[in-house]
């Protein structure tokens, strides 16, 4: 049975005053956390009447201690990936039929008591999706070269996906029903949140950040160089798969460009001194045919990605 969470926080309350209702639940992908699970388990259950805990895989005690707490426990029979705990989370929201999914690390770094400020715009219908942001609004001690990598990786997402937020990263998130349906994944690591912004623009999901409190406590559990390598990778697979006429388009526009520059400069040089720099002529010629084929294939992938959407609509 599913509860009715009631979110009684000002930052959750309709315009005219009265607290909106709505079914919520919290998801919590973990991964050997049972150091952390039953504290973020129990502080969530004081916000929240349905917490779920997705155990992916766990080597440790994650799925007995989350069930202590009072959790209810989803196991993944190994371990899959955060994506995999991700998209377990949107699929028992969809059958569960709740109004608003929030996700939330099992790691401790994530404050359950701002759950409902993070609900608040979906409650209210404002948003479908809320990214909880640490770096609007809340100071939070963040390490130095996590801020750096960060910064770096919401400027790539925010151009890559058309969405901008200033937490590209942060997994302290809420979800409408419209959105919980949209939530369908590639990605098998850590970059599940930046295909979050692709999907939103793709499907034209309202999207809004809050300010969140974050701890980090523990030392990163994964390189920050590999986790950067995963994103861009995804990144670039998603503006392939997603956006091909911005990615391709803007490569083949570069690439004229380039080509129409030299081809300039030739020109100049042979006015002057009647001599072809033949050399700089050929890698001008070469440059402008590569960009033009560049830019005709990201037109025909974009009419192509038009016409498979088009088919799926009901």
């Amino acid at each position: 049975m599913i509860d009715t969470m009631s979110v009684s926080a000002d930052a959750a309350s309709s315009p005219e005053g009265e607290p909106p209702r709505g079914v919520v639940a919290v998801a919590i992908p973990s991964y050997n956390e049972d150091r952390f699970i039953g504290s973020v388990v129990l502080k969530a259950k004081k916000v929240a009447g349905i917490v779920v805990v997705v155990d992916d895989g766990s080597r440790d005690r994650t799925a007995e201690v989350a069930e202590a707490a009072g959790a209810t426990v989803i196991r993944h029979e190994r371990n899959r990936g955060k994506a995999a705990g991700i998209a377990t989370s949107f699929r028992w929201a969809e059958e569960a039929g709740v109004d608003c999914l929030v996700l939330i690390d099992g790691d401790g770094q994530h404050n359950p008591a701002d759950i409902p400020q993070v609900v608040g715009p979906v409650l209210r219908d404002e948003a479908d999706m809320v990214v909880g942001t640490r770096f609007s609004g809340v100071q939070s001690r963040i390490p130095t070269y996590r801020q750096f990598g960060q910064h770096a990786l919401t400027t790539l997402t925010n151009v890559a996906s058309g969405v901008a937020i200033s937490d590209s990263q942060s997994g302290f998130r809420a979800f409408s029903r419209a959105a919980i349906k949209k939530m369908r994944f590639r990605s098998t690591h850590f970059a599940v949140e930046s295909e979050m912004q692709f999907i939103a623009y793709q499907a034209g999901l309202r999207v809004t950040e809050v300010p969140i409190h974050v701890v980090y406590a523990e030392p990163a559990k994964r390189s920050p160089v590999r986790h950067g390598t995963q994103i861009v990778h995804s990144l670039l697979d998603q503006l392939e798969r997603r956006r091909p006429l911005y990615l391709f388009g803007v490569v083949g526009t570069s690439l004229i460009i380039i080509g129409l520059i030299l081809g300039v400069k030739v020109t100049a040089t042979y006015a002057l001194n009647e001599q072809l720099a033949v050399g700089f002529a050929i890698l001008s010629m070469a440059l402008i045919i590569v960009g033009v084929f560049f830019a005709l294939v990201g037109i025909i992938l974009h009419a192509l990605r038009v016409m498979i959407d088009d088919l799926r609509q009901p």
